[in-house]
């Protein structure tokens, strides 16, 4: 997944769009060293993918470690903000209620 910094982020920091779908963003509340650390994890992980293809098991495995990751990041799994908003991740900003937002963006580069 593509870092949020080079996307355009949601107004509450819930997700950055990549090609019109949401995904969800880190924990902004994740202690930095921590934070640091799973990303770390998270890289190592998804190269582990790519180096076990092949490889039925291994594939398993670092696909089970890119995962962990990203709930420990709180990218997947349990949301991490605390009003009772629904999960919109993975689905098209355009059907979701941040479509009025994601429309004006295109307005805002013609």
């Amino acid at each position: 997944m593509s870092s949020p910094d080079r996307h355009p982020v949601t107004p509450d920091g819930r997700y950055f769009v990549v090609r019109g779908r949401l995904w969800r963003t880190s924990d902004p509340d994740l202690d930095p060293v921590e934070r640091e650390r799973l990303v770390r994890e998270l890289m190592a992980a998804r190269r582990a993918v790519r180096a076990a293809k092949g490889d039925p098991g291994e594939l398993a495995s670092a696909r089970e470690r890119v995962d962990s990751a990203k709930r420990s990041l709180g990218e997947r799994g349990p949301v991490w903000w605390t009003d009772g908003s629904p999960d919109h991740n993975r689905r098209m900003a355009r059907n979701t209620p941040y479509a009025a937002w994601f429309a004006s963006l295109a307005e805002e580069s013609t």
